[in-house]
Parts: C-alpha cells; structure tokens; sequence
C-alpha cells in the first residue's frame, strides 16, 4: 500500500481509525493518573435540600430525515448513562468527569446505535446520542456557580427546534474518552446531579445544601441562519450572566460562545423569518 503523506494516519481505514482511537483513549488515562485532580466518586440516594438547577427535554427528535431507530436508540443509551450519574456527589475541590463516571459505552452494557458525529457527518454509532446527555449536563453547570473546566462543541443544529429555542440546544460533544465534560466544585459545599428518563423526557437536576448568593441566565443574541456557499449555518453569541439573588443587579455578562453550526438537518425544515443574507 502506498502512503498517502496528505492523510492523517487514522484516515487511512476504519482499523487505523481504531487504533488511534485507542492510543487517544490510553494517553487520557495516563493524564489523569499522573494529575492532581480529584475526581468525584460519592452517591448520595436523597436528593440535597437546595435545588440550585433544573433542566428538562424530550429524549425522541422528529423530522424530516430523522432516523426513528436512532433516536429510540439514544432514549435507551441515555437512560443506562443515566443510571450512572444519578445522585453524585462533588465535594468542595472535586470534579466531576463525565467519562470516569458513565465509563465506556458497549454492546455487553446494554449500549445501542445511535446518532454520532464522525467527520463531520451524522452516522450509526454504538452509545450514539449521549451528547444530549453531556448538553444536560452542561446547561446544568452553566447555571450553577461550578467551574467548566473542560467543554467541546459540535452543531447545535442536528434537528429543528420543537418550540422556543434554547441555547446550547445540543451543542456538546463527548466521546469516549478524549472528549470529556468536566466541571469543578470551587464553592464551599457539596453540589449532587439527578438525572432520570420518564415518560419519554429527561430530567436533570443540580442541587446543594443551601442557596448560594448568585443566579444565572443564559442570553443568547442575533440568532439567524445564514447560507454559506451551499451549506446552512446557525449563528448567534450565547452569554451568561450572574446576577445577584438579592438585588437582581447583573454583576457579569460573559460571552462563551461564539456560535457558528453547520446545519445538519434538512434545509426545508429552517424557519424561513429565520434567515439573513
């Protein structure tokens, strides 16, 4: 076989694209043994009495070109994902670790094909959907006063918004294990994560011992669709506030995301009203 010096060794076939794969997911391994980090290991069954957080979505997306297998799927490997992260604990200086706490997703688990992104492009993949989970997870985070320590994007357009949109809709990637959520507890009690599916929705809380001094709000401004060439894409800047509980009075607007998504659902399915240029 003659090399290809224009092509990354993993582009080469599906056994090289394994075999870096693994070599990624060994050297995150080694990284984490040789850090300082504390990770969090501790489950609590009771709920703490302060809810700091909540989030809510529909596990199944619908429209055209949508795969009805897929997201059955994704529902099913949310749900075992789900089993694992409920009622954590981060303790005053830990961080939670999305991958150290779901572990690895396999056939022998119970994991199914779902929606993943690979190069770009929406295809099958075994623990496929946990994106929308890790997104939870985030917006979670986000709301909360924790440090995200470690955060990855992909489009936040993988299907059409049902109802009012929301920032972060679904833009988070994890992948085992190289592409990991990771926030850290700088505040001075323990927070916990509750996550459960019912009734076709999953439910996500943050909670603690007791209110802290602060909310926060995600903004998201100039949200429009923009063509590019022949390619779609969703632009806008998400912000997030702090805003103090007892006056109301913004003490900070940061932007964290500069937001620029390939659209990956059918072009048909855009709110029209919602496109520039």
């Amino acid at each position: 076989m003659l090399w290809n010096k224009n092509k990354n060794f993993c582009d080469l076939g599906p056994t090289c694209y394994k075999i870096s794969q693994e070599k990624e997911i060994l050297k995150r391994r080694l990284q984490d043994l040789r850090s300082d980090e504390h990770f969090a290991e501790t489950y609590r069954s009771e709920p703490l009495p302060n809810l700091v957080s909540e989030h809510s979505n529909k596990l199944i997306k619908t429209g055209k070109g949508i795969d009805p297998v897929l997201q059955e799927n994704k529902a099913v490997n949310i749900a075992l994902a789900c089993e694992k992260l409920n009622g954590l604990v981060i303790r005053p200086g830990e961080t939670f670790s999305f991958w150290r706490t779901v572990g690895r997703t396999t056939k022998k688990k119970g994991y199914l094909d779902g929606r993943v992104i690979i190069a770009n492009k929406l295809q099958p993949g075994l623990g496929g959907g946990l994106c929308n989970l890790g997104n939870t997870v985030h917006l979670l985070a986000l709301d909360s006063p924790v440090r995200v320590t470690e955060f990855h994007t992909h489009s936040d357009a993988l299907a059409p918004d049902e109802g009012a949109h929301k920032p972060f809709a679904t833009g988070t990637s994890v992948s085992y294990n190289n592409l990991d959520l990771r926030f850290r507890n700088e505040t001075d009690q323990d927070i916990q994560l509750l996550l459960w599916c019912e009734d076709g929705k999953l439910f996500s809380e943050l909670r603690s011992d007791r209110p802290f001094p602060w909310r926060y709000e995600l903004v998201e401004e100039d949200h429009h669709f923009q063509k590019e060439g022949e390619t779609f894409f969703r632009v806008s800047k998400i912000y997030r506030e702090t805003i103090d509980r007892a006056t109301d009075e913004v003490l900070e607007k940061k932007l964290i995301l500069d937001n620029h998504s390939e659209v990956m659902f059918d072009y048909s399915e855009i709110p029209q009203e919602l496109i520039r240029g």
